[in-house]
């Protein structure tokens, strides 16, 4: 799969679903992408990388989701 196909599906099928919430685990991103999580794991960090998702971790479980979407974002900027 090429990045830009990659990264059009990933952001449709999270806007689709962001109306349930607003980070996934990185297996729910594979699943979008149809791809093995092996496949998958370097356009993911691409899209990291690019800002178009945003990485997550409470220490002991790691999430991903859209750059600026969901309440945890809002409260992480304020002073």
């Amino acid at each position: 799969m090429e990045y830009e196909e990659a990264k059009e599906k990933i952001v449709a099928g999270l806007e689709k679903k962001s109306k349930s919430k607003s980070k996934f685990y990185f297996n729910d991103l594979a699943k979008i992408l149809e791809m093995k999580p092996r496949q998958a794991k370097k356009l993911i960090n691409q899209l990291v990388v690019e800002e178009v998702l945003e990485y997550w971790s409470s220490g002991s479980t790691s999430l991903y989701g859209l750059k600026g979407a969901g309440k945890q974002t809002a409260a992480e900027h304020e002073d």
